[in-house]
């Protein structure tokens, strides 16, 4: 209880604290803190969310129908094929009082395509970037792109003038220590300001005086402070207290309790995020394995076994207490694409899976590194522990390690694991960003992104280019689904689960829930 009177008192909300200046402070938390606030430092849930309270787009999603509509940009047509123009809002200043201007959003665009940017898949397909004039912008795009409009919701706004000062033209390399200045500090056209930034600790955003949103939107929230706080049962003893207002991340024994207190309420709603298991089919060797000179997990009979050997009906159960979709698919339900057909799962099955590994020559299995998030996604670790006890029932060893989220994305980003575990939501709602970054062979320009078990497969490759520029929707989405099924032979990944997710808060807070786990700002009230 000490440790938790100290968070209490460090969010400043203590009985008898909390003054009519603070009376439209929203104070949240969830398991996690941003590894950078650099907008193309790294894709990633967490970061996302935060960055769109300081960085605007182009392009945003309706909160409600996720479809299109305008935010930094009020118009766009297609002028052909292969060219886009957008007209961008006029009257629109950073929030220190700087025009935002086509040299801005172009400066942006580019940056995105950089070598250290984690986002070049939303830039991929954008050739070259010309402005017109200070208020109308040209995409030209080197084949055609059915969801450029869609990449553009990810790709924020910087301001150009800023960086060049600060030294950050680039974008921070999130695989190294190196910190530009764009790492620690902020300056975007959204609705809110980065006051003051410890990691791991505390967090504080202001309102934008500047913001050309006022008066458009609803929200009336003045202040924002986030604590990170990696402890399940201290995230929910802080929101029943009244320590803080919402908490995005609830563990889910806790959600019971949280309905029956007054003053409180749970918000629900299917993710458009896919969590699955990464393999690494690129190694002859896996390191610490007992098995030397080959890599099992080349073999698509030993995938198939470690699937086989998941029993995910008592693991949606047990350990998500029912709030997990399980899914034969890398993408979720809300994504363009998918189909009941693409999204079978092979069974559980262990005697079909010790058949498997014995076929493949692991009569007796095999020991293989399984690393694993810690707090990341709703009750990882637990997860990957049910895991590694239902594999071990058919020979194979997998010798855990669990790492907080700062560490281990970067680690798994250069590669250092034999099994990981992911999770993947589809910004874009479209197939084409999972099958892109997950299954493409590792290239060029985004592909394979995030294909961190390097599977690689031609035919496929083959496929997902054509999906990149097919125009029609039905023989594009029926090149989809042939990918889906292919997939779903292959086993490039072990498909899970799509994840459930509960929003827990306090009764004077309004916002939307949306699919893909992001806090719409613009329309965050407290009342």
């Amino acid at each position: 209880m000490n440790r938790f009177n100290a968070l209490i008192v460090s969010l400043g909300l203590l009985a008898g604290s909390v003054t009519v200046a603070q009376a439209n402070t929203f104070t949240w938390s969830r398991s996690t803190d941003l590894s950078s606030w650099d907008v193309h430092a790294q894709n990633v849930g967490v970061n996302n969310t935060l960055h769109a309270a300081v960085y605007d787009t182009l392009i945003e999603y309706n909160s409600k129908t996720f479809t299109l509509e305008a935010s930094l940009a009020t118009e766009w047509k297609r002028i052909s094929p292969t060219h886009l123009r957008l007209t961008l809002r006029e009257g629109v200043t950073f929030s220190d009082g700087t025009p935002f201007t086509a040299d801005d959003a172009k400066f942006s665009l580019e940056r995105a395509k950089a070598k250290t940017s984690n986002f070049a898949v939303y830039a991929q397909g954008i050739d070259r970037v010309e402005k017109v004039d200070p208020q109308t912008l040209d995409i030209f795009s080197d084949l055609p792109n059915p969801v450029l409009l869609n990449q553009l919701t990810e790709l924020r706004m910087l301001s150009k003038a800023w960086a060049e000062k600060n030294n950050s033209v680039d974008p921070k390399d999130i695989k190294s220590k190196d910190e530009p200045f764009s790492h620690r500090n902020a300056l975007g056209t959204g609705p809110f300001m980065l006051k003051s930034w410890a990691p791991d600790q505390r967090l504080v955003l202001v309102a934008n005086p500047n913001w050309w949103g006022k008066g458009k939107f609803p929200t009336n929230v003045t202040e924002i402070v986030y604590t990170p706080i990696r402890a399940d049962a201290t995230r929910t003893a802080a929101l029943l207290s009244g320590a803080v207002d919402f908490v995005i991340d609830p563990s889910l024994q806790d959600l019971a309790r949280v309905r029956q207190t007054a003053g409180l309420k749970v918000l629900e709603g299917a993710e458009n995020r896919t969590i699955f298991l990464g393999l690494d089919q690129f190694r002859t060797e896996l390191p610490g394995s007992n098995i030397k000179g080959q890599n099992p997990l080349k073999d698509v009979r030993v995938r198939k076994a470690l699937y086989q050997a998941i029993d995910i009906t008592t693991i949606q159960r047990v350990v998500l207490r029912g709030l997990a979709q399980p899914t034969g698919a890398i993408i979720a339900r809300q994504v363009n694409g998918w189909t009941p057909k693409a999204d079978a799962r092979w069974p559980y099955d262990p005697a079909a899976a010790q058949r498997l590994l014995a076929e493949a020559g692991y009569p007796q299995g095999f020991e293989v590194d399984f690393a694993c998030s810690a707090g990341r996604y709703i009750n990882d670790e637990q997860l990957c522990q049910a895991i590694t006890v239902q594999w071990a029932k058919v020979g194979v060893k997998a010798k855990l390690r669990s790492l907080p989220f700062a560490t281990y994305f970067p680690m798994i980003q250069r590669n250092e694991a034999s099994i990981y575990l992911l999770g993947w939501g589809v910004p874009t709602f479209d197939a084409l960003y999972s099958l892109q970054s997950l299954i493409r062979s590792p290239g060029a320009g985004g592909d394979g992104n995030f294909n961190l078990g390097r599977y690689s497969n031609p035919q496929q490759d083959g496929l997902i280019e054509r999906i990149k520029k097919e125009t029609d929707p039905k023989t594009r989405n029926q090149l989809i689904e042939k990918a889906l099924l292919q997939d779903h032979q292959e086993i490039s990944h072990i498909p899970l689960y799509n994840q459930v997710i509960p929003w827990a808060a306090k009764t004077r807070v309004e916002v939307p829930h949306r699919a893909d786990n992001r806090i719409d700002w613009r329309l965050l009230k407290v009342n």
